[in-house]
Order: C-alpha cells, then structure tokens, then sequence
C-alpha cells in the first residue's frame, strides 16, 4: 500500500495541478476534468458494514490504487448504521466503465477481497448499493485532499434544481464566484460534481472536508458572514428560491481505511 510521504507528495502535487486549472479555466480554456462515481453502501448489521470496511481497506483500496483510481475516501455517519458512502475519483470515462472488469481481472483483489466477493445470498455482504456519477466542476477540475488530523471530519451536501436550467445556474454560481469564497473563509473543497447519472435530478453534489468539528463551524460562521458572499446571494438571478429546490446535508466520519 502507498506509504504516507508517498501520499502527501502526491496531494501536494495535485494541489499544484488544481491551482492551474482553475488558472486556465479563469483564462477560457477548459482544463480536464475529473469523474467521479459516489457509492452509497446500505447495510443492515454492523458485521456487514465491519466486513464492507474491511473489504474496502484489504482489498478494493489497494486494488483501485493500482488501477490508477485515488485516493479513495471511504465515509460513515458518527451517528447512523448506515450507509457507507465511497468516492472513487477517475480520469476519464473509459476509467468509470471499465473498474468492475479490471477488478475482476486482479488476482491479488479477488484472493483478498474473497469473503466480501464470495458471500452467500443466505448470508448477503450488504443490502444494496447505490451509484451516482459526477463530473468535476471547470471551476474545480481535480479532487482535493484539505484535511489530515485524526479529528477530521466532512459534509457531503446536494443542492437539487427545479429544471436543467437553473440547475446550470447554480453550477454558473460556484465556478464563477462561491467556490472562491468558500476557499477565503475556511470551507475547504474535497471536490465539486454535476450529477450526469443518479436519483433526484437535475443536482449538483459536493464535499468539503474540515480539520475539526470546531474548524467547521468557525468556517461556516465566516462564511455566512462574508460580504462578497452577501452580495452574491443578494443577485436575482442567484436567489436559493430560483435555482435550488432542495438541499441534503451529511455530516461524515472517515473510515480509517479511507485514503481521504
């Protein structure tokens, strides 16, 4: 498995790429942006989601690195069972597509993930999974890794639209100016996607990541509080009641296999 420095050189270097593709997309060109599939496991015991975790940390993680998918971030809510969410970020499409047969086709995956794999219907590995895929914002090309200390935790928030349209409008809203404001006052990104497949479209979907509990709620404070952020919801054509229908707010804990 990647060792820490190995990690951290590589999220350093990829804060390096972000900045210049936020840098190009500032400029009119259209950076390469990454994909991700967002995984909601739902399980109905803790041996299930004891051994769906285990899975992920012996097997999947280490199978996906080789296959150039990372990091991995692997979630759960302090509070609820269920369910285990995983975000795996690729390339391209042709990435997406195809994980499930580069998987199959591991053997060091298959021999390590074998209980997981191999678990009878009479005894099920979990109940269902669901699968949402998401293209990364221009505004946000890249996924970002902001926090690192055993007390980290994230939001994983949906923002859903009326129509197509002002779903666009609100994607218009982040790239141009909110991701911005939420860098200045401490709303620290994981990654930004446009929901191409899934449940309740038209969405955006997004994930900021936070040293602490306290370093979250200090953050949101800032930001609430943000004159150009004042201003920005202040615009007509950017009012929540126009473009935003609903909103889903998910606070998570990462799993200590989680990459993320």
């Amino acid at each position: 498995m990647m060792g820490r420095r190995s990690f951290l050189t590589m999220t350093a270097a990829g804060a390096g790429v972000m900045a210049a593709g936020e840098a190009a997309w500032a400029a009119g060109e259209t950076p390469a942006r990454e994909w991700y599939e967002l995984r909601a496991y739902e399980v109905e015991t803790e041996a299930q989601r004891t051994g769906l975790l285990a899975y992920w940390g012996d097997a999947a993680i280490p199978a996906c690195n080789r296959l150039g998918v990372n990091p991995v971030g692997v979630f759960v809510a302090p509070d609820a069972l269920s369910p285990v969410y995983v975000l795996l970020p690729h390339a391209s499409l042709e990435s997406v597509g195809s994980l499930t047969e580069r998987l199959l086709a591991d053997a060091a995956f298959l021999a390590a993930g074998a209980a997981f794999l191999d678990a009878p219907a009479a005894n099920p590995a979990y109940k269902r999974m669901e699968s949402f895929l998401l293209k990364a914002f221009a505004g946000m090309p890249k996924l970002e890794r902001p926090a690192e200390s055993a007390t980290r935790v994230f939001q994983l928030r949906r923002y859903e639209s009326s129509s197509v349209k002002t779903g666009q409008k609100k994607i218009e809203m982040f790239n141009t100016a909110e991701i911005a404001i939420f860098r200045k006052t401490g709303l620290t990104p994981v990654f930004f996607g446009e929901s191409v497949l899934g449940a309740h479209m038209p969405n955006l979907t997004y994930m900021l990541g936070f040293e602490s509990p306290d370093a979250q709620q200090a953050a949101w404070d800032a930001f609430r509080a943000d004159p150009k952020w004042l201003a920005l919801r202040a615009r007509p054509e950017y009012a929540d009641r126009e473009i935003v229908s609903g909103i889903t707010n998910i606070v998570l804990n990462p799993a200590a296999c989680s990459q993320l």
